[in-house]
């Protein structure tokens, strides 16, 4: 019911920026959470950055004052401006999206197909 299309990933030299975009669509009621993880091989996957509907924002300890999380309600998009980046930043970058179907239902969780960030000289 809800697609996820991931954008802006890349090969970047170490303090330079990035910017991924991530637009959520199909059939559901509300997005209540929209987020960023991400993945290197051998590692669970850890908490990049949310952002509420409301516009309350968590970030990792390892990205802030770096990484910028934004959201546009009205279109279902979630941004993730990435700045200062390093080598450290490498990783397969997920979207995530917490919804509902119908008002007052039961959350849902979906996972984009995820983006490559490549941190290197």
């Amino acid at each position: 019911q809800v697609q996820l299309v991931e954008s802006g990933g890349g090969l970047v030299q170490p303090g330079g920026s990035l910017r991924l975009s991530c637009a959520a669509s199909g059939s559901f009621f509300s997005i209540n959470v929209m987020g960023w993880y991400r993945q290197v091989p051998g590692k669970q996957r850890e908490l990049v950055a949310i952002i509420t509907s409301g516009g309350s924002i968590n970030y990792a300890d390892s990205v802030k004052g770096r990484f910028t999380i934004s959201r546009v309600n009205a279109n279902n998009t979630v941004y993730l401006q990435m700045n200062s980046l390093k080598p450290e930043d490498t990783a397969v970058y997920y979207c995530n999206v917490n919804y509902i179907r119908r008002r007052l239902g039961t959350p849902y969780n979906y996972w984009g197909q995820g983006t490559q960030v490549t941190v290197s000289s």
